[in-house]
């Protein structure tokens, strides 16, 4: 049997699917404010949800979220709130909901210096949802984790 005899009609609309999902999240994200935010978040599922067919109606919403299942939904969350910075050689995870923004290299074994730290956090929008002293960083082996700043009401 060749290996394209191997591959699946369904197994190929799944990777389809994959692909169009990833490119729509990608090319979409940032065209929804403010960034880095859980709004934004919930306003990129509103307009799929519409674009989708369904109505902004409270039970039209919920009937979206509950046919999505928690496990496509957790998966599009974490790739809306990432990013890969290549010319950094960084990836960032950011999501509003942790306690902190992970800033991880792309290469293996590679330790992130300071400077690109910074720069990266500039580059995508968080250097201001986030401190960008050093001193309030914690780094485990290659990875840093940066606290999200506490908005005061005061």
């Amino acid at each position: 049997m060749s290996s394209m005899e191997q591959i699946s009609s369904t197994s190929i609309q799944a990777k389809v699917f994959e692909f169009a999902l990833l490119e729509l999240i990608y090319t979409k994200r940032d065209s929804f404010q403010p960034l880095w935010s859980v709004d934004s978040w919930v306003k990129f599922l509103i307009w799929l949800s519409l674009n989708c067919g369904l109505s902004g109606e409270k039970e039209s919403l919920e009937l979206f979220a509950k046919a999505m299942g928690s496990p496509l939904t957790s998966r599009m969350r974490k790739i809306f709130f990432e990013r890969a910075l290549e010319d950094l050689s960084i990836h960032v995870m950011a999501d509003p909901a942790e306690m902190q923004v992970l800033i991880m290299p792309l290469e293996v074994d590679r330790r992130i210096n300071d400077e690109d730290v910074v720069q990266a956090l500039q580059t995508i929008g968080l250097s201001e949802k986030v401190s960008l002293s050093s001193a309030e960083w914690e780094r485990h082996d290659t990875i840093v984790s940066i606290p999200w700043q506490v908005k005061s009401d005061i």
